[in-house]
């Protein structure tokens, strides 16, 4: 494995350990990928600005893939939001608000949306959203553009929300089980292998070029991109059948140990 350019993983689940902490080693690495002129991408179905919060120092300097590919940047500017049609959004809202114990997050381009009187669960998707607003009625918000829809299910999405809403991909759309607690909506050409695809192109980045790590379904597409496919230990069994290798679990910081070992091989080649 040599000549890495660019190094992309998803956060929950895979960089950060299940106390959504991200080890302080992390940075010391980074100084290393930088010296080695790798370009880090963290790609999360997270928000811009929970993602940067992790980063603030190093923010301009990075790619960052945020809400599942829907909002992308690189070194600070932005390359493309891609907006869902309200009208359909409310539809979604709707039947969501049927679904006993689902709360939703109205993902818009400068903040997140809930309408939820659950203390817990808003306590909650703050980790996921730092900059975030409650509204009495998710469909009356203007001027914003939405690029996401996030529904939470505290006892599981795969099997309390996801049969609810599949039939809104008839508009466009693509309903991902992203969590075991969250399920995305957004257009059906949004995730995080389109986005990447997009930097590889910006940046002329082969599939040879780029080391990918994922746990979820919302990662397939961009595993499938790169020859160096990392599953995490405590990865789904789909995503460790798509990846072609295995790294150890988040809470063993196995993206970091990956990277590690890789660095060391360029330190011995290079010697």
């Amino acid at each position: 494995m040599q000549n890495i350019k660019l190094i992309v993983t998803d956060m929950d689940g895979t960089l950060l350990r299940s106390d959504h902490t991200l080890n302080p080693e992390f940075h010391k690495i980074y100084q290393q990928l930088k010296e080695n002129d790798i370009t880090f991408v963290p790609a999360s179905g997270r928000q811009y600005y929970s993602i940067i919060s992790y980063f603030e120092s190093i923010k301009d300097e990075l790619a960052i893939i945020a809400e599942n590919g829907t909002f992308v940047t690189y070194k600070g500017e932005e390359v493309f939001v891609d907006e869902l049609d309200f009208s359909v959004v409310k539809e979604i809202i709707e039947e969501v608000r049927k679904i006993d114990g689902a709360n939703i997050v109205l993902a818009g381009k400068n903040a997140a949306y809930v309408e939820s009187k659950d203390d817990v669960f808003i306590e909650y998707y703050k980790n996921y959203y730092a900059k975030n607003e409650w509204v009495d009625d998710l469909t009356k918000i203007k001027d914003e553009q939405f690029i996401k829809i996030a529904i939470n299910h505290p006892k599981g999405t795969e099997e309390h929300v996801y049969k609810n809403v599949l039939a809104f991909e008839k508009y466009g759309l693509k309903v991902v089980v992203s969590g075991e607690v969250w399920l995305d909506i957004m257009n059906e050409k949004s995730n995080k292998g389109v986005a990447l695809e997009t930097l590889m192109n910006k940046l002329n980045i082969s599939s040879e070029e780029i080391m990918v790590f994922g746990d979820f379904m919302n990662d397939l597409e961009m595993l499938n991109l790169a020859k160096y496919s990392f599953a995490m230990q405590n990865a789904h069994p789909i995503v460790k059948n798509t990846a072609n290798y295995l790294a150890p679990s988040n809470d063993e910081d196995g993206v970091l140990q990956t990277i590690k070992n890789y660095l060391q091989q360029l330190e011995t080649v290079k010697a």
